[in-house]
Order: structure tokens, then C-alpha cells, then sequence
């Protein structure tokens, strides 16, 4: 059995069980002993203040980074379990079907919109033309699996609302058309688990509120499981259907929304503790005009 594989299969595994993630930078813990499992057809979301450490979780699943110590499994529903911290980065959207999406965009600026999505299926176009010579020839498999990447590029144009900026450069769209285009981008590969990085990052209320939108549509019409990191608790409450969250490193809490959000350790990690609450104002006047009757 391939090393890349688990040694074991477990018909009722989560899509992602995360064991024991440690990350070390020489004497720097960035994660330290987290574990935490993502649910097929599930928004799973890992919250925390600025240098939790959320989004070197991504990079360790992602074959950015090589953890210290873990286990990171992958159960593909049609291939079978791989553990991704044995896998070489080009690997893990190969085989693995895991995509990913980034803070700060990275989409080919002078490429069109349209050509974004098409190059994202660079791998299927590059097997179906035997590695160039059955496309040189124009060879019928070729053809097929071309158009086929048309169709798809521009099924995800009509689904993020973009079918009439197919021929804009990628560069030149509106700050939040490009976030859409990069997640649809992403859904070209075809990806059984999808990883956004602050997909909300910059957005005006309602182009959140179509984000929240696309995201439950991909969770609910194309049954993969949604990894996302986010700062803005507006969405990260209403999508989610389950939250980790993380401090310095450490795994705080773990649960659905209710239960994250009225988890003591979550309201002390993001608001601290103060020896006293502050005086709503109309009491505080009340109390300086005493003192000034006083004198």
C-alpha cells in the first residue's frame, strides 16, 4: 500500500481527522497538539484572534508547510484515505482533491476570467492530450475534455455571476468580484475538500452576504466538505456548521455555533478579562454630579 495512503479504512471517518498537529519554528510553537475533525457536505470553521496560528493549520494542510508532529487525513469518498503530511504539496490537489484559496488573491491578473477557470484544469487537460501529442493533433479525446473544461469554466461563471466578464482580465474586476472568481477557480479542480482563507477579507455587507450565499450553495448542490479561516463572525455564525477554535496555538474550544459562542474560554480569548466592567454613561454622570454637589 502506497505510503501516501492510510494503513486502514473507515467507512465512517470525517472527510478531514486532524491528530495531534504540532508546529514548531526552532523554539516558536506556532500549533501546539491540536486535533480536530471536518465533516463531508459540512462549513467547518477555525476562528481565533490574530496569531492563533489558523492559518498555518492551512499551510500544514496544504503541503505549505511540513509539520513536526501529526497525522492530517484525507478520506476521499471515491479513492480512499490519504495522509496528507506524507505528500509532497503538488500532490495534495492532485490526488488528495483538496483546493485552497488564499488572504490575499491570486488570481492571473492579465489572464481573462474565462481563461482563470480553464487553466485551473490544467492537470485534466494535460492527461487527456497524452501530455501534448493528442492535442497538437486536435485527437477527439482531446477535444472532448477541452470542452469540457469550457462547460464547467462556464457553469462557475453563471453560479459567482460573472458570464458577462468572461473576456474581462482577471486584474481589472471590482475587489469582490475577484474574491468570487478565485473560489470559483477553485471549484474547477473539482475539489472533494475546499479550504478558503479569509474569503470575506475586504467585503462590503453585501457582498458577504453573497458569499454566504455561494458557500452554502457548494455545500448543499455539490456535497464537499468547506474548511474556511475568517475573521468576520457574521459569517462564520450564520454558515457554519461546526467551529474550532484556536488561541496561541492551542485548541480552545470545538463545537457548533450556540455552543462556541457562549463558551467562556472563547469570550475571554477574544475580549480578555477586565477586574472591572466600565459604568454605563448615564450612571456615570449621575456619580460626577454628586461629587460636584459634595464640594
Amino acid at each position: 500500500m502506497s505510503a501516501l495512503r492510510s494503513e486502514r479504512v473507515d467507512p465512517n471517518a470525517p472527510l478531514l481527522g486532524v491528530e495531534h498537529l504540532t508546529m514548531r519554528f526552532g523554539g516558536l510553537v506556532a500549533i501546539d497538539d491540536v486535533s480536530f475533525d471536518a465533516e463531508d457536505k459540512k462549513i467547518t470553521a477555525i476562528i481565533g484572534p490574530n496569531g492563533a496560528g489558523k492559518t498555518t493549520v492551512f499551510n500544514c494542510l496544504t503541503g505549505f508547510y511540513k509539520p513536526t508532529v501529526g497525522r492530517l487525513t484525507l478520506n476521499h469518498p471515491r479513492k480512499g484515505p490519504y495522509l496528507l503530511e506524507r505528500m509532497e504539496g503538488y500532490q495534495i490537489p492532485q490526488k488528495a482533491a483538496v483546493a485552497r484559496t488564499f488572504q490575499n488573491i491570486r488570481l492571473f491578473s492579465q489572464m481573462s476570467v474565462l481563461e482563470n477557470l480553464i487553466v485551473a484544469q490544467h492537470n485534466k487537460l494535460m492527461e487527456a492530450s497524452a501530455f501534448t501529442f493528442a492535442g497538437l493533433f486536435g485527437l477527439p479525446r482531446y477535444r472532448h475534455a477541452e470542452a469540457e473544461a469550457v462547460e464547467l469554466a462556464r457553469y462557475w461563471l453563471n453560479r459567482v455571476g460573472l458570464e458577462d466578464r468572461a473576456d474581462w482580465d482577471a486584474g481589472n474586476l471590482p475587489y469582490g468580484d475577484q474574491r468570487r472568481l478565485e473560489i470559483a477557480r477553485s471549484m474547477c479542480t473539482e475539489p472533494v475538500l475546499l479550504c478558503l482563507d479569509e474569503p470575506a477579507a475586504g467585503l462590503n455587507p453585501r457582498e458577504s452576504a453573497d458569499l454566504n450565499r455561494l458557500l452554502t450553495f457548494i455545500r448543499d448542490e455539490h456535497n464537499i466538505g468547506l474548511l474556511l479561516i475568517e475573521h468576520d463572525m457574521s459569517v462564520v455564525m450564520e454558515i457554519s456548521d461546526h467551529i474550532v477554535v484556536l488561541d496561541y496555538g492551542r485548541k480552545i474550544s470545538d463545537g457548533n455555533p450556540d455552543e462556541v459562542r457562549n463558551d467562556p474560554a472563547v469570550i475571554r480569548a477574544y475580549l480578555g478579562e477586565e477586574e472591572d466592567e466600565e459604568l454605563p454613561p448615564e450612571v456615570a454622570e449621575d456619580l460626577a454630579s454628586d461629587k460636584s454637589d459634595k464640594r
